[in-house]
């Protein structure tokens, strides 16, 4: 552990890790294990037990309890993943899952319910948008999901399926959320799931409004979505449509005499924004002897319009998408089989608007297969490809369009070291090419290579009576990694524009465990101690902007009665560095999550506060300046909500 952290955040990292250590504790005299975890991650539902790579899960009881508000706050406060607060308001946090910094959303993959949302530029992918009560579960798939997912997906894939989703046949039924707290939230929301033979209707809304933390902060968000489909004995197929609309001010950067002095205040009172997205699509799933067959199509749409400095900025995104997917399980004497194949594709278009408006375009094409032998033994094989043609063009760019073919692969073993422990590897690259906003800005007469990594994981996954625990191993090499350096060398002298660095790496241990002491009282704890750095050039030896090098989160759930419930979480994040010098660090922070909630009837009420000890910090800043951070985007302080809900 790093000498140079203080005492005080030493010991909440140390209590993470044996908390994760705790089942150790356990006699080795148990065999019984808990319900086997299903997984969507891989394009089909199989059991997490057996695979050869990472992948946490959270189930929607654990968002309930958590209070969590959004997708990205459940993902942070149970998985203790990185987040850094959004330029934009609604809730929105961009979520780092191994230490990629500024570049964290183009090099993890977002899917929901089997589309893929993340975009072609450096927009951002949102996610705050979903409400959380429509939410069935989230996977984190840890290191590369290339062949599955194909470009971008380095760190890993963030699935996300709805429970109108997961494709199983519910009660009609309805339920009232409504809550009040600070910085003037006023939250309220409706979901209701219609059931008759094999038809199932779900349909939901919310309407969220806060001033929140910082004036010219005050957002408005609309959202809304139904989802129809009929399920059979072999399959289903459905329509789904979904909107959310955000009307939001900019409250911009802050120096640090600034955030020292009132962090709440405003450097730019006259800038705002509105985001409307709106998607609809349809699937099917069929079932035929031995063979699974599933399909998505997908069309969505994203306008913003924006004040930036007294400028205008806006623009229009159109996306389609359609997978074609089937996968075929079958026994060859003593050995199970099980294989993968599938089609992806995504045309997606942005025009910013204006008198020097631009048109960005990209079109992709993957095909990958991937099959999975399972022994007698228990071990498994894995061996994966996916083969993926790129084409991206820009009216901004005044060089040639960017186009290539790409190919990742991952080789993986799993085995059965002992009853109910399970240890696995896996190697593999993956790839990105630069997007619109990216070789559109570079220096002049430069072209940006395709970027690729070798990436490598080892882990042992315990799963026991009482808990679980899940540790790994993991190691990135990128090559030509894609980013943008205010201070790029060129003939010209220092210039910002994006670039292919010098080699870079990602290394590091991460734990996610699981122990329910008693019947009353369950525990959840994430750890994870890492480096980003430059493996060789002018920074050589420095971490990469705003990648942490350790995180902490432990939960609590205390359920004294039926009644009564108390849940709880600390989170830590060590400091990180928001220049490639680094020349200055932003501090590291703790913060806490209390919530208590009584039931009575059909009714459930509930106060929750949020970074308890009114901790003041900030998780985005972009500059150092004598030796401090600058460019600072504060994060708010204590949060009080107090919410019912009713269910029908």
């Amino acid at each position: 552990m790093n000498p140079l952290v203080p005492p005080a955040q030493r010991a909440v990292l140390a209590a993470s890790v044996l908390a994760a250590l705790l089942p150790l504790s356990v006699s080795a005299q148990t065999t019984s294990s808990l319900p086997g975890v299903m997984v969507n991650a891989t394009r089909f539902p199989e059991e997490a037990r057996p695979l050869p790579f990472g992948v946490s899960v959270i189930t929607a009881g654990e968002i309930e309890r958590s209070g969590a508000t959004t997708v990205n706050d459940a993902i942070m406060r149970i998985l203790g993943v990185v987040g850094r607060q959004d330029f934009y308001g609604g809730g929105e946090y961009n979520l780092d899952l191994r230490g990629f910094g500024s570049t964290a959303d183009v090099n993890q993959v977002i899917i929901v319910d089997g589309v893929r949302l993340s975009e072609s530029d450096l927009g951002g992918t949102r996610l705050a948008g979903i409400p959380i009560d429509t939410v069935e579960r989230i996977e984190v798939l840890r290191g590369s999901g290339a062949v599955l997912y194909g470009e971008g997906a380095t760190a890993g894939v963030i699935v996300i399926t709805t429970k109108a989703g997961a494709g199983i046949v519910r009660p009609s039924g309805a339920t009232v959320r409504a809550a009040a707290g600070s910085y003037g939230l006023r939250d309220l929301r409706a979901d209701a799931t219609l059931s008759t033979g094999g038809f199932l209707l779900d349909a939901n809304a919310q309407k969220r409004k806060a001033d929140n933390h910082r004036d010219n902060f005050r957002s408005d968000l609309d959202a809304a979505a139904v989802t129809g489909q009929w399920i059979g004995d072999t399959g289903r197929v459905g329509i789904r449509l979904s909107r959310e609309d955000l009307d939001t001010g900019l409250p911009g950067a802050l120096t640090l005499a600034q955030y020292q002095a009132n962090p709440r205040q405003t450097t730019t009172p006259l800038d705002r924004a509105s985001i409307n997205g709106q998607r609809v699509g349809a699937f099917g799933e069929v079932r035929l002897g031995d063979w699974q067959l599933g399909l998505d199509v997908a069309h969505r749409d994203k306008t913003l319009r924006s004040i930036n400095g007294g400028f205008p900025y806006d623009y229009d995104i159109d996306a389609d998408t359609a997978s074609l997917r089937a996968r075929h399980s079958g026994r060859f004497g003593s050995l199970q089989n099980t294989f993968v194949a599938g089609i992806d594709s995504l045309h997606w278009q942005r025009e910013v608007l204006g008198a020097f408006g631009t048109k960005g375009t990209q079109h992709s094409r993957g095909i990958y297969v991937k099959d999975d032998l399972t022994f007698a033994t228990g071990t498994r094989v894995s061996a994966g490809w996916r083969t993926e043609r790129i084409r991206k063009d820009t009216s901004a760019a005044p060089t040639t369009p960017v186009a290539d073919t790409l190919n990742a692969w991952e080789l993986g073993v799993s085995h059965p070291v002992l009853q109910d422990v399970t240890a696995y590897a896996r190697t593999g690259r993956s790839f990105r090419l630069a997007n619109v906003d990216e070789f559109s800005f570079t220096l002049p007469g430069a072209l940006l290579r395709p970027q690729t990594s070798r990436d490598t994981e080892l882990g042992v996954r315990w799963s026991y009576a009482g808990g679980s625990i899940d540790a790994r191993l993991f190691r990135s090499q990128l090559t030509d990694e894609i980013g943008f350096d205010p201070n790029a060398a060129s003939v010209f002298g220092p210039l910002p524009a994006n670039i292919n660095f010098d080699p870079t790496r990602r290394q590091g241990l991460e734990i996610d465990a699981r122990q329910e002491l008693t019947k009353q009282v369950a525990l959840r704890a994430n750890a994870s101690v890492r480096r980003a750095t430059f493996r060789s050039g002018p920074y050589a030896g420095k971490d990469v902007p705003l990648a942490p090098r350790q995180t902490a989160s432990l939960r609590a759930e205390w359920r004294p009665s039926a009644e009564h419930l108390l849940t709880g979480g600390v989170n830590w994040v060590s400091s990180q560095h928001p220049d490639f010098g680094n020349t200055c660090s932003m501090p590291a922070y703790t913060t806490a999550d209390l919530r208590y909630a009584y039931t009575w009837r059909n009714a459930e009420f509930s106060l929750a506060a949020s970074n308890l000890f009114d901790k003041k910090f900030f998780t985005q800043a972009f500059a150092c300046v004598a030796g401090q951070p600058s460019a600072i985007y504060p994060e708010p302080g204590r949060a009080v909500t107090a919410a019912v809900r009713v269910s029908f």
